[in-house]
């Protein structure tokens, strides 16, 4: 186990969450979070995260809110008024105070659910990033009219390797869909694909308010220890 600090900052005018090992590190990721924004849960991401010795630096979406103290329902409403060149600028910024500021040499890029896709999105357009995870990331067809970059593309031209959670039982990203990402991420000509699909496991399966599904708790306990060495072998790493 190692020591660790971890506490709300400010970073280029943006809220965040900023957990690292007391001393710091050479590697971090950036965290893109799912609907609920920086709650209870994903501080804990960040927090195992910085326990294995990399540096997590949490993006927040509702600038504050989260599903803590925020209903599900205004989460949903803000979700469609988020824009992808708002979120590509301002992990941007979060980036730049990494890679600056905190002296990391190396970062990666994780998000879950809408930052699954975000992370997708970002991945194709830095070539700086060490590696991409996207948790059952939300691709919908049609695309909402906020969602004005396709993932599908982006992931395309991702040179770091890739890990995908995708769950088998998902209803927001089609298996036709899905078939589409595979073959985006396996014809690149840089870059590993590592893809683990969950037979039964619903989206957001790595959500503990999805647990009460035994399968979404066995698939998260399952694949979040794997995500974590994958991080430390592309951002830790020689």
């Amino acid at each position: 186990m190692t020591d660790i600090e971890a506490e709300f900052v400010e970073i280029g005018g943006l809220r965040a969450f900023l957990a690292r090992p007391l001393g710091g590190s050479s590697g971090g990721m950036l965290l893109l979070p799912m609907i609920t924004g920086i709650n209870h849960q994903v501080r804990e991401y960040a927090e195992d995260i910085a326990d294995t010795g990399v540096t997590a630096v949490v993006w927040d979406p509702w600038h504050g809110h989260s599903a803590d103290d925020t209903p599900r329902e205004k989460l949903v409403e803000w979700m469609g008024e988020l824009q992808d060149d708002t979120v590509l600028a301002e992990s941007n910024t979060l980036l730049e105070h990494a890679f600056g500021e905190l002296g990391l040499s190396k970062m990666g890029v994780i998000g879950w659910c809408l930052g699954g896709r975000l992370a997708l999105i970002l991945g194709g357009g830095d070539p700086r990033l060490s590696n991409v995870v996207a948790y059952h990331p939300s691709l919908f067809v049609p695309a909402p009219p906020n969602h004005t970059v396709d993932a599908v593309e982006s992931a395309s031209r991702i040179t770091a390797p890739v890990m995908i959670l995708h769950a088998g039982a998902d209803t927001v990203m089609s298996p036709a869909t899905f078939g589409e990402l595979q073959s985006a991420l396996q014809n690149r000509t840089a870059g590993a694909s590592i893809v683990s699909v969950f037979p039964g496991a619903e989206h957001a399966f790595s959500s503990r308010a999805r647990h009460t599904n035994p399968i979404n708790a066995d698939a998260y306990a399952l694949s979040w220890p794997q995500v974590l060495r994958f991080l430390g072998d592309t951002v830790l790493g020689s």
